[in-house]
């Protein structure tokens, strides 16, 4: 059996790396700088080569047939700076020199949707040139996590390249899940139904300010999650929560007086399709333990874009 070898950058808590497992890649090193998700990962997946570094003090990297990376996308997010000129949004050159260094037979890039924006489109583009001067036929597409059974909505995009010399293109991978597949959408009671209704001190339990009262934040129990964020304050709603009435321009309220709250970090990470033997280290605080998750990669939306490569491995 040929053995499937990885090199994963920007790795986080691992979401993509268990992906990769899943696809039947071996991970020969991974890394990434912050701390608390490093530790998540290291607490999960030890028997990983994890760098707790930046990419940028990485001087080599191992041989390997697909080289992956979720480089941060705080300047590209809907619910961050969105400032297109912020040092962090130009992190793709390091996983360029890492693409010209290992030369892998196929790549895989990870990142927010709003990097196809129109006022993003120039970076989006400069990334697409430099993977194609490195040598590789690329394609991207913005794909929906809850299209792959995860239980959530979630938009994201992805670049991936095949090397040229291998003469084949890309195509993504078609929905699994949803009204055009063949499988239904995997819905919140399908993830978190039996869990506890009121984990003391696993959820945010801070007032609802008039921000989040904007929008709808709630979805019911038989539908995908909203997407899961990483600022706490910001978590959608439990399905148990009363619903949510507009009531005016970015003004919703509440329906009635019962019992609510935002979900757990515990169910968010079902709700990004992670394992439930997943575990987050009692060493990061509750904020940190919100930001990791969602940060993180849908194991599950990852692996569907790794399977779809064409098998180039041999």
């Amino acid at each position: 059996m040929t053995i499937k070898t990885a090199v994963s950058l920007f790795s986080g808590c691992g979401g993509s790396d268990l992906g990769l497992h899943a696809a039947g890649f071996e991970v020969r090193m991974a890394n990434d700088v912050w701390l608390a998700a490093s530790l998540t990962y290291q607490h999960n997946l030890p028997e990983t080569d994890f760098r707790h570094t930046s990419v940028t003090k990485l001087e080599k990297f191992p041989r390997a047939q697909l080289l992956v990376g979720c480089y941060p996308c705080q300047g590209f997010s809907q619910g961050g700076a969105r400032d297109s000129g912020r040092k962090i949004n130009f992190l793709y050159r390091e996983f360029d020199r890492a693409l010209r260094s290992i030369r892998p037979r196929a790549f895989v890039v990870e990142n927010v949707s709003g990097m196809s924006r129109s006022n993003f489109q120039h970076l989006l583009n400069n990334q697409l040139t430099r993977y194609r001067l490195a040598g590789y036929r690329v394609s991207w597409k913005v794909l929906n996590a809850a299209d792959y059974g995860v239980p959530q909505e979630r938009k994201r995009l992805f670049i991936v390249g095949i090397r040229s010399n291998f003469g084949i293109s890309y195509d993504f991978p078609k929905p699994s899940h949803g009204p055009k597949a063949s499988k239904l959408h995997i819905t919140q009671a399908d993830a978190i139904a039996g869990m506890s209704m009121w984990p003391k001190g696993e959820f945010w339990d801070q007032k609802f300010h008039w921000y989040y009262m904007s929008r709808d934040r709630r979805k019911p129990w038989d539908a995908p999650s909203n997407t899961i964020v990483s600022n706490p304050r910001h978590m959608p709603l439990h399905p148990y929560s009363p619903k949510l009435i507009k009531v005016g321009a970015d003004k919703w309220v509440f329906e009635s007086n019962g019992p609510r709250r935002r979900l757990s970090y515990r169910e968010a990470l079902l709700l990004q399709g992670f394992p439930r033997d997943f575990e987050l280290p009692d060493d990061i605080s509750l904020k940190q333990k919100y930001e990791v998750i969602g940060n993180a990669v849908p194991p599950k939306l990852f692996k569907a874009v790794v399977k779809a490569i064409p098998d180039i491995w041999r």
